[in-house]
């Protein structure tokens, strides 16, 4: 069924859908000139301060923040406690067998990275957030190869995030 314009005293059909507010769940449907005026006029960040805007941007692109102080603790500690071990017991370490390889597309994504092997799960979103940034479309100072290099970057860390067994 084909809706009316919602602006008053238009008689054109609704065909196309604009926002009414950030949620995005709730939609004005105009007739095509209406729409291009209320889009032209709304704008989504409007009455966010410039550290809201980052926090939503990098909230709505990577997710929830990395910045549970109580993971960062632990990752921390597990890293620690794997040096000292390495130090102090090298002689355990060498006896040890050699792990399985990791599968060469896990390698190859952690390449696209610059990290190596041994990278763990916050090391990989670190990377992720710093080059997701550099190179996204909307915010790339090279637009001509930024497209294709954030493509490169998610699908790495698609593979990555299998890997490590997240979500």
């Amino acid at each position: 069924m084909i809706k009316k314009c919602d602006k008053p005293g238009c008689t054109k059909a609704g065909t196309c859908r604009a926002p009414k507010s950030r949620d995005l769940r709730d939609y004005w449907f105009f007739c095509q000139e209406h729409a291009a005026e209320y889009n032209k006029n709304w704008n989504y960040y409007a009455d966010m301060t410039p550290d809201e805007i980052e926090a939503d941007w990098e909230r709505q692109t990577f997710g929830e923040s990395l910045k549970d102080k109580d993971a960062a603790n632990k990752d921390a500690s597990d890293y620690a406690k794997f040096i000292n071990d390495f130090i102090t017991g090298r002689g355990k370490f060498d006896r040890m067998p050699a792990k399985s390889k990791l599968p060469t597309n896990v390698v190859s994504a952690l390449k696209v990275f610059d990290l190596g092997i041994s990278a763990t799960w916050r090391e990989v979103g670190v990377k992720y957030r710093a080059l997701a940034k550099k190179y996204h479309p909307d915010t790339a100072s090279d637009k001509k190869n930024a497209a294709t290099e954030f493509a490169r970057i998610s699908t790495a860390y698609e593979i990555l995030k299998k890997h490590f067994g997240k979500k």
